[in-house]
């Protein structure tokens, strides 16, 4: 992923300045990943290493995903809306 693409999704998913870790800009960069890596392996169809990768990445913004609908639920729809993600 581009510095400038991290950026942008940073400063569009961030609660406040200077916000990188919270739940929200994860689960927008883990997503922005994913679609990367869905793009690679529809042209390399035999790259199981590459898929099990893609596989760890969605357990994991699936769990952080969970997190955040047990602590903020409104949070956590204007998430999945905001990134089109079918819940």
């Amino acid at each position: 992923m581009e510095k400038q693409t991290k950026t942008g999704i940073i400063e569009a998913y961030q609660t406040h300045e200077g916000d990188t870790g919270s739940i929200e800009v994860q689960v927008a960069l883990l997503t922005e990943r994913i679609n990367h890596l869905n793009e690679h392996l529809a042209a390399n169809k035999n790259d199981n290493h590459s898929r099990r990768g893609l596989l760890k990445m969605v357990g994991r913004r699936k769990g952080l995903l969970d997190y955040l609908k047990n602590k903020d639920i409104e949070k956590y729809r204007d998430l999945i809306a905001r990134l089109n993600l079918r819940k």
